[in-house]
C-alpha cells in the first residue's frame, strides 16, 4: 500500500458544517481517503477543503464574447458559437478541461453539444478521453442529441418565414439539414459508451432539452438508461422563453411529462431549471434527480436567476454548474462559488441557503452528476480523495479573532489565484498554480493559431448571424416561437 500525505494548516472536512482543525495530514491511498492525523501547524496558511465540481459544462475553449456573443439572450447567442469552424478536438477538450482544473475543478460535466466534425464522432470522443486522462479531470461525457428545432422553438417552416428574405436559404442551409434519426442516436450514444466508458470517464445520455428532442428520441433514452442504469444529462427550463414553449407544448406540465415517461430518476441531471415551479420542484425532489444551476451563465445569457432557495426547501439535490461562462469568463469556480452564495443566501435575516449548504452545492453532488460517485462530498476516510488546498496566508492577513471561522474567509475572498494544489481521486493534478499533466499555455496557444489559421475574414455566416440575432427578437418578444401568430 501507497500512501500519499498532504499536509494543511487548516483542514474544512466538511465546510460550514463541522469545526475546523488545526493542523491536518490527508492521508491518501487507492483513489480514497485512508485517514486523517492531526499535525501540527507549519506556518503554511494552506486550508484543505473537499474538491469542488462543475456539474454542467460543454469543453468549449473559446469564450462567447471572442466570438461576438456577449450580451446575448441564449436563443440567439446559441449561433454565434458556430462562427468558427471544426478544430482539433484533442486540443479544444485540452484547452477547456485544463483551464477548469487551473480554476479548482476536479470532476467537470461535458454535455458535448458542437462535434468538431474533422474525424467520425466515435474518434472524436476518444480524443477528448484522451485530453482528460492527460489532464486528469474526471469527466462525465454526453454527447448531445437534438432532433428537432433546430432555429427556434416553432415549427421550422414558419420560423425561416418570419426571417428576411435576404438571409433565409443560408440559414435554411447552414441550420436546417436532416438529424439522426432516434434508434441511430441511440445507436451512436451506445457505441461511445461501449468504446470509451470507464474511469475518469462517465459516458451518459445528452438529450438536448425537451424543446430540441423529439418524443421517440426522449423515450427511447428513458428506457434504455432504467434499463442499461447510465446516468442522463439535459437542460430543462433555462429561459423565460422555453417556459412559455413549455407551457403550451405541455399543458399538462414539463415535469410531469418527464416523470410520465420514466426519465426523471435519480440517474437524471437537469441543468439550470431557472423557470421551474415549485410544484415542478417537488417532483424533481422526489425522484431524486439532481438540479446544475448555473448562476453566473444565467445572468450572463440573460436568462434570470434560478429559485436556488426554493430548490433546497423542497429537498433537491443541487449543484453547481459553471457552464463555461463563469463571471470572468474564466471557470473559477472558487469565484463562482461566492457569486452563488452571495446571490441566492437570502435577504436580511432570512436565511436560503446556508454556508454549508452552498459547499454541497459546489463539491457534493456534482460528484454523482460527473462520476456517478455516492458519498457525503466530506474529507473522511472512505470518500473520494478530492482535494482543494487554497493559500489561506494570502487572503488572512488580518485575521485577528480565532473564533472567526476560516470558512467565513474564503467565502468572502478566496479565488483561483489561491489555488495551491487540485487533487482528484488522488492524483495531483494542479501543483503550485500549474498543470502536473500539459501545457496549458502551449495548448491554448496551438488552438488560438488553429483558429486564426481557418477563420475565413470574407465568410458571410458572421454577418448572417448577426442579422439571425436582430430577427429573432421581434420573433420571440411576439410569441411567434409559440406558433400563436
Amino acid at each position: 500500500m501507497t500512501i500519499q500525505t498532504v499536509q494543511a494548516d487548516w483542514l474544512l472536512a466538511q465546510p460550514g458544517s463541522q469545526e475546523e482543525q488545526r493542523g491536518a495530514g490527508i492521508l491518501m491511498d487507492d483513489g480514497e481517503i485512508a485517514r486523517i492525523e492531526p499535525m501540527a501547524q507549519t506556518g503554511s496558511g494552506l486550508i484543505a477543503l473537499p474538491g469542488l465540481s462543475n456539474a454542467h459544462d460543454h469543453g468549449r475553449a473559446i469564450s462567447s464574447t471572442a466570438l461576438g456573443g456577449f450580451d446575448r439572450p441564449l436563443e440567439s447567442w446559441l449561433f454565434y458559437l458556430g462562427v468558427i469552424p471544426g478544430l482539433d478536438a484533442y486540443r479544444v477538450a485540452a484547452a477547456s478541461f485544463g483551464r477548469s482544473a487551473l480554476r479548482g475543478v476536479g470532476r467537470v460535466m461535458c454535455h458535448h453539444t458542437r462535434l468538431q466534425g474533422l474525424t467520425d464522432p466515435i474518434s472524436e470522443v476518444g480524443e477528448v478521453a484522451r485530453a482528460a486522462r492527460d489532464v486528469g479531470v474526471q469527466v462525465g461525457f454526453a454527447l448531445a442529441m437534438r432532433d428537432r428545432n433546430p432555429i427556434s422553438y416553432a415549427d421550422t417552416g414558419q420560423t425561416l418565414n418570419q426571417l428576411p428574405a435576404s438571409i433565409r436559404a443560408a440559414v435554411k442551409a447552414r441550420l436546417d439539414g436532416p438529424s439522426l434519426p432516434p434508434r441511430e442516436y441511440m445507436a451512436l450514444s451506445d457505441a461511445i459508451a461501449e468504446e470509451w466508458h470507464g474511469p475518469g470517464f462517465n459516458v451518459q445520455y445528452g438529450p438536448a432539452g425537451v424543446q430540441w428532442c423529439s418524443a421517440e428520441l426522449l423515450e427511447l433514452i428513458a428506457d434504455a438508461s432504467a434499463r442499461n442504469g447510465r446516468q442522463v444529462h439535459m437542460h430543462l427550463l433555462e429561459t423565460r422563453y422555453q417556459r412559455e414553449w413549455a407551457d403550451q407544448a405541455y399543458p399538462d406540465g414539463i415535469v410531469t411529462y418527464l416523470r410520465d415517461i420514466g426519465l426523471l430518476s435519480p440517474r437524471l441531471t437537469l441543468a439550470h431549471c431557472v423557470y421551474c415551479r415549485p410544484e415542478e420542484l417537488s417532483m424533481i425532489a422526489e425522484s431524486g434527480a439532481t438540479i446544475a444551476v448555473n448562476t453566473s451563465s444565467n445572468l450572463g445569457l440573460r436568462s434570470g436567476i434560478a429559485p436556488v432557495g426554493a430548490m433546497l426547501a423542497q429537498g433537491c439535490k443541487v449543484a453547481m454548474g459553471l457552464d463555461g461562462f463563469a463571471l470572468d469568463e474564466d471557470d473559477d469556480a472558487v469565484r463562482e462559488l461566492r457569486l452563488l452564495h452571495h446571490l441566492h443566501k437570502g435577504w436580511g435575516y432570512e436565511t436560503a441557503m446556508s454556508h454549508a449548504q452552498a459547499w454541497q452545492i459546489a463539491s457534493r453532488y456534482g460528484r454523482y452528476s460527473v462520476s456517478g460517485v455516492i458519498d457525503n462530498g466530506t474529507l473522511t476516510a472512505g470518500e473520494a480523495a478530492d482535494v482543494l488546498l487554497l493559500d489561506g496566508g494570502a487572503f488572512m492577513q488580518d485575521r485577528l479573532f480565532d473564533d472567526v471561522g476560516v470558512f467565513d474567509f474564503v467565502l468572502a475572498r478566496a479565488n483561483a489565484s489561491h489555488i495551491r494544489k487540485v487533487i482528484v481521486g488522488g492524483r495531483t493534478i494542479v501543483d503550485n498554480g500549474q498543470l502536473t499533466g500539459i501545457d496549458h499555455a502551449a495548448v491554448m496557444s496551438e488552438v488560438l493559431a488553429e483558429v486564426r489559421g481557418k477563420i475565413d475574414q470574407q465568410d458571410d455566416w458572421r454577418r448572417i448571424v448577426r442579422e439571425l440575432d436582430v430577427a429573432l427578437k421581434p420573433f420571440y418578444q411576439g410569441k411567434q416561437h409559440l406558433g400563436c401568430c
